[in-house]
């Protein structure tokens, strides 16, 4: 009787650390956001959204103030047409703008946004306009290169042309 009640025990030891571990697991991986705050929606509109990905952080000043729900292909303007659900005990200016952010060197994606000054908050539906889209690293080295090679040769012309 003794050891039959201790493998509950250790049983139920055992899934409640299993729970945990799962818990952990979604929560670090963004992938389980538990918010029972009411959110508004508004759309926003970028050229490149890089690694941007559903589910990731909205953060005003390091907090995180709301979430992305979907990233879309808007087919008309050619843009990537990305949902946001703001918390509603957060209000923002019409005249907020949205940059796509990097934790770190090469961490995950997030969308920083910055309020604006205009009298009228963002409501549900709202369009926020002034966007810049992610920074992409392969599109940087690309650029240096180029200009190094056309630097080169321009001082191999300056050189030949005495």
């Amino acid at each position: 009787m003794q050891r039959s009640k201790n493998d509950v025990w250790v049983g139920l030891f055992v899934l409640v650390g299993a729970v945990a571990l799962l818990f952990l697991a979604l929560q670090s991986a963004n992938l389980l956001s538990l918010s029972f705050q009411d959110t508004y929606r508004v759309v926003a509109k970028f050229d490149n959204v890089g690694g941007l990905k559903p589910k990731a952080a909205v953060r005003s000043a390091g907090v995180v103030v709301g979430r992305v729900e979907k990233i879309v292909f808007d087919d008309k303007s050619f843009q990537a047409r990305v949902t946001l659900a703001l918390e509603s005990r957060y209000a923002f200016p019409k005249d907020s703008s949205l940059k796509i952010l990097t934790s770190g060197l090469l961490g995950e994606q997030y969308l920083g946004l910055e309020a604006g000054a205009d009298g009228s908050n963002l409501a549900a539906g709202d369009t926020i306009s002034s966007t810049q889209s992610a920074v992409v690293l392969e599109s940087l080295i690309s650029q240096f290169l180029y200009s190094k090679a056309a630097d080169a040769s321009q001082s191999e012309a300056a050189k030949a042309k005495p």
